[in-house]
This record gives C-alpha cells, structure tokens and sequence, in this order.
C-alpha cells in the first residue's frame, strides 16, 4: 500500500506572478511568497550610469539581447539562485548561470550593470510606485499595468527611481559586475 504523504512535510512551490515590462512589482510580488520567506533573499536592481544595460536571455529580447534602462530580479541564498521571472533558461537558476549567462564580456565599460542589493523584507516594506515611469505624455500606458493595485500607500511618492540609481545613496549596497560576481560566485 502506498503511504500518503504528510500535508506538513509538502513544500508549495512559489507562485511566479508576471506582467511584461514591470519586473519590480513582479519581485515585489515574490518577496510575499510563503514558499520563500524561510529563505534568506535579496532583491537586486541591475542598471548602470547610462541607464542602458545589454542582457541575454530575456523574453522581451525574443532571442537578442535586450537593453534595458534597469531590471529587478530576487537572489535567495542556500542555494544561492536567481528569481528571474523575464529569463528565458528558466527560474530560479543558479546565481552564477544567471550572471555569466546575463551578462557577456566585451560590454564597453559606460554600460556594464552594477547591482544594487537590498534585504528583500526591507524592500517590500519600503518600496512604492505609482507607475508613472510606464505612462506616456497622454497618460496611457506604454505596455499594459500588472491586474493587482498599485504598490505603496497611493499617498506615498513612488521611490522607484532612487532604487534604480545605482550614482546615487540609497536603501542597499550597489556592486560593480566584478563585486557581485565575486559574492554569488
């Protein structure tokens, strides 16, 4: 007779919400997951200077690289992996396959990512946007808004933009590719 399996010893896996084109609301997203939370986890904002980062391997990229002004992906540890919901070799994947796979060498240095790492609690509690970045001069939106609300109190200044300036101080540490290589490799 086969034993059924105990209801507490089942492990649900997460839930990878997606909505094109708002990769820090789908982190944001993920960093609710129960199936996560025992995990110590990291978000991560990938941008640079120039606000123009090539990476590989990203379904918007349909095949090519892509650049992007910035990306958000959560990096959860023991295991070290990568929650990158827009990746095209599947998720999670461990951290160093995203990095070396992401990102390739001979990238002139004004638009090499540097990583802005954040404690994931910290970033869900302090993180807001209104979306405005995705609006147009008219108002409509540029590529179609996530189905859930807003996040952040809808009084709260979006503070979306202090987290992708990697020039500037902010929540986290901001890493060099060298650096961040370094600490997932």
């Amino acid at each position: 007779m086969k034993r059924r399996a105990d209801p507490r010893e089942e492990t649900r896996a997460p839930r990878l919400l997606r909505q094109p084109f708002y990769c820090e609301e789908n982190v944001w997203q993920l960093c609710q997951e129960p199936a996560l939370a025992d995990r110590k986890r990291d978000v991560v904002f990938v941008s640079n200077a120039e606000r123009a980062c090539p990476m590989w391997f990203q379904k918007a990229g349909r095949g090519k690289p892509i650049v992007w002004d910035y990306h958000v992906v959560l990096l959860t540890w023991d295991p070290l992996e990568i929650w990158d919901v827009d990746c095209t070799l599947g998720v999670p994947l461990p951290a160093i396959t995203w990095l070396q796979q992401s990102f390739h060498p001979g990238v002139p240095p004004p638009y090499l990512p540097s990583f802005r790492v954040i404690p994931a609690d910290l970033f869900a509690r302090t993180f807001t946007s209104d979306r405005s970045h995705m609006r147009l001069p008219d108002g409509t939106f540029q590529k179609p808004p996530p189905p859930w609300p807003m996040i952040g109190a809808s009084d709260a200044p979006s503070n979306l933009m202090s987290f992708v300036d990697v020039t500037r101080p902010f929540l986290g540490e901001v890493l060099s590719l060298a650096a961040f290589a370094a600490r997932v490799g």
